[in-house]
């Protein structure tokens, strides 16, 4: 049996992994048997090296019936064990070559789960996606290509397909890097004067292969050969690719045709921008599951953060720690609407909401504008002219103030935010064709910043 050292260390791995679920006092696992690894493999004999003179002792009566059987299991071979200790290991001066570690950087982060995914209309296929090829690696769609804006969640999905198939298939060997990590370990093989037979063997040896930011490998003409051939003998032995890049396949700058069109030859899926309501769902899961619990924040406080930082769900937990820390300073449990625009009016991502204007004082603008009242221009009638007023000063207040729709709903006797929401693109659209739409807004606007 001829295997390379990344071969060996993984038959063994996989001998330890059956062996440590059919013993069943852990103490003896961990005491004989952890750490031991194969030193050879010679025609038909194995030989193991194991911590102690008693461990030899225990894996020669006791336990070598059980470790011949899983033996044979995972080779389907019939090979004989031979178990010596380290220091017999080092007289007969048959010491193996130290394996150079490759991919060390590899590592999928524990908290990214499916668990603490947030799922929402624009993510969703993306996430069925993901559990699919995680559920059953190798089987149903490879390469899964995942792309989208930063920020919106592909890399949790990467490291969650990594810790899904870990926890579900123990002994599986993932490996989890960027792009700029399979580059420098391409580096690495040159620098030391080897050529990248190595590394093409030990990517053989990888069940999932997760590379995230394959954008960042444009012009790298050698690492991109090098990844094409990693990437066909992969498929070849039906070993689960994931990649992920900030935009689809055919918009890659930069990257070889030949290998454009393998990452199309799987499933490819976009993450969406999210809209608000599952920017809240995910401000929730974040508070739940963190210190924040003693914080009582208001829904008000929640749906502003969402609805101004929904284009980008790390700019989201971001401005969230910022309101966390705001109000620390101020030594309140309470998050309420007012202290949230304090916290967050100046990051940048979101709008600047000036504090001396509210929406009564634009609500009386607009109401002077069009000869109303305030009270009939956020009241019940459907006169199509009060409507008109009455969805401008909507418009305007979202504009200027970047108010929660709910809160403008609030303004106006307590109408939906959806009902907020029709109004406010009922304006947009009429000021793109509309002239006498175009030139109230101007003027109000006018009258607004005199204010």
């Amino acid at each position: 049996m001829n295997l390379s050292v990344s071969e060996t260390i993984r038959l063994w791995d996989r001998v330890l992994e059956k062996l440590k679920q059919r013993i069943v006092d852990k103490n003896m696992y961990d005491t004989f048997f952890d750490g031991s690894y194969i030193s050879e493999i010679s025609n038909d004999t194995i030989i193991v090296v194991v911590n102690t003179s008693l461990a030899v002792q225990l894996c020669n009566t006791k336990y070598y019936s059980l470790l011949n059987e899983i033996v044979l299991e995972v080779t389907e071979s019939n090979f004989k064990l031979n178990f010596i200790t380290k220091d017999e290991e080092k007289k007969n001066s048959k010491t193996p070559q130290k394996q150079e570690e490759i991919f060390k950087t590899s590592y999928t982060n524990p908290n990214s789960t499916f668990d603490n995914f947030v799922i929402g209309t624009f993510n969703r296929s993306a996430a069925q996606a993901a559990l699919m090829i995680a559920s059953d690696p190798g089987k149903v769609f490879n390469p899964l290509f995942i792309h989208s804006e930063s920020g919106l969640g592909k890399t949790h999905l990467l490291h969650a397909i990594g810790n899904y198939i870990k926890k579900n298939r123990p002994g599986a060997k993932v490996v989890c890097i960027t792009s700029d990590d399979f580059f420098n370990e391409f580096v690495k093989n040159l620098s030391n004067g080897k050529d990248t037979t190595s590394l093409r063997d030990y990517c053989k040896t990888v069940d999932a292969f997760l590379i995230d930011d394959i954008q960042f490998l444009t012009e790298k003409k050698k690492t991109q050969e090098l990844f094409y051939y990693v990437f066909n003998d992969l498929v070849k032995e039906e070993k689960q690719i994931v990649i992920t890049s900030d935009r689809q396949p055919s918009e890659l700058k930069d990257i070889e045709q030949r290998l454009v069109t393998r990452f199309s030859s799987g499933l490819t899926v976009k993450i969406d921008d999210p809209d608000p309501e599952t920017c809240v769902a995910i401000l929730k899961k974040k508070i739940s599951s963190s210190d924040l619990k003693e914080l009582n924040f208001e829904e008000d406080s929640l749906r502003l953060l969402a609805e101004r930082f929904s284009k980008n769900i790390r700019e989201l937990e971001g401005a969230l720690n910022k309101l966390v820390y705001h109000a620390i300073l101020k030594q309140t449990n309470q998050i309420d609407l007012k202290l949230t625009i304090e916290a967050v009016s100046t990051i940048s991502g979101g709008k600047y909401i000036q504090n001396e204007l509210d929406e009564q004082k634009i609500i009386s603008l607009v109401s002077d504008y069009y000869n109303l009242t305030p009270f009939v221009l956020t009241g019940k009638s459907h006169n199509r002219q009060i409507s008109l007023a009455r969805h401008i000063a909507m418009y305007l207040i979202r504009d200027i103030l970047d108010s929660p729709l709910k809160k403008i709903g609030q303004a106006f006797g307590n109408r939906d935010h959806t009902t907020v929401m029709s109004g406010i693109s009922n304006v947009e659209k009429m000021l793109k064709t509309d002239v006498m739409t175009q030139q109230a807004i101007k003027e109000l606007k006018s009258r607004i910043k005199s204010e």
